[in-house]
């Protein structure tokens, strides 16, 4: 077994690979909790929904979330009341939230929603939050702290960045079933995904980075040269004062990490990284990059 831990969109292409030379018994992602949020009457998991309908196959793999083919009867019916709508969400994608909502306020754990949707999709392979733990990113600007979401989604990533906070301020906790799947696991990969944002959290959890530690661990940049190939990984880690290039990233992950792996084009040179098309512009493209990294799994 792999066992991916990931954000809602680099990661995600890569597992789109990753099920094109493994069974999706074969394959176990940890994904990031800490961009979740309850917005009109909705829980939305965004990253878990991402890799939640990649497996399913109802992702749209034009944006890299939602529903393929949703429609937004919901969406233009809330925008003619309230104006500050800032999401656009989908009508099928907005029932999993009001779905996943009712089942929190019911008493279930945010790992048994994700297996109970998982099951309802016909899912095989393994989802699990990072933590059922309340925990939620926010970025600390001149105006005060706000959401990640509105600081993404709303302000599309035009408000400049003083901080990242996390509230609350106690650190998360793993979940035994996390936990599990790094220990079972042949490998780990830490997908190419936003590493302030959706990987720290992850890492943040008790438990995991101990459990990191006792295996092989191959992490994949998000960079290519200065620029992250998407999201807003530029200003997040200027933010907590890091290099913004794939040799900041290797710096960030530190001794965590055994194989690090940039893109061909990457101007950057870090120490003993491995080259390889990381863009992954097909899912051929995306599923040579998995053939590669299995091999450096058994190797």
């Amino acid at each position: 077994m792999i066992t991916f831990l990931s954000g809602g969109t680099g990661t995600p292409k890569l597992l789109q690979g990753a099920r094109r030379v493994l069974k999706d018994t074969d394959i176990s992602v940890i994904v990031n909790t800490g961009e979740d949020i309850w917005y009109q009457g909705g829980h939305i998991s965004p990253d878990v929904d991402t890799v939640m309908y990649l497996f399913s196959g109802m992702l749209n793999t034009t944006t890299w979330w939602g529903v393929n083919g949703d429609t937004f009867i919901t969406h233009e019916i809330i925008r003619k009341v309230l104006s500050d709508a800032y999401m656009s969400i989908g009508d099928r994608d907005r029932a999993v939230h009001i779905i996943r909502a009712e089942l929190l306020e019911r008493g279930m754990t945010l790992t048994q929603v994700t297996k109970e949707l998982c099951c309802h999709f016909g899912i095989t392979g393994t989802i699990l939050p990072m933590s059922d733990s309340a925990f939620t990113t926010y970025v600390r600007t001149e105006e005060g702290e706000i959401h990640f979401q509105e600081y993404w989604v709303k302000n599309r990533g035009k408000t400049p960045i003083l901080s990242v906070v996390h509230k609350p301020e106690k650190q998360p906790s793993a979940t035994d079933e996390v936990l599990k799947a790094i220990r079972n696991a042949e490998a780990i990969v830490i997908g190419p995904s936003n590493p302030v944002t959706s990987i720290l959290p992850i890492l943040s959890c008790t438990g995991v980075r101990e459990e990191l530690a006792r295996k092989k661990v191959i992490a994949i940049s998000p960079f290519i040269g200065d620029s992250p190939v998407s999201g807003p990984a530029k200003e997040l880690m200027q933010s907590i004062g890091y290099q913004v290039d794939s040799g900041g990233v290797r710096t960030l992950y530190g001794e965590l990490i055994q194989i690090f792996i940039q893109d061909t084009r990457d101007t950057v040179s870090v120490p003993g990284s491995i080259r390889h098309d990381t863009l992954m512009k097909s899912p051929e493209i995306a599923e040579d990059l998995m053939k590669m990294i299995l091999s450096l799994c058994s190797g």
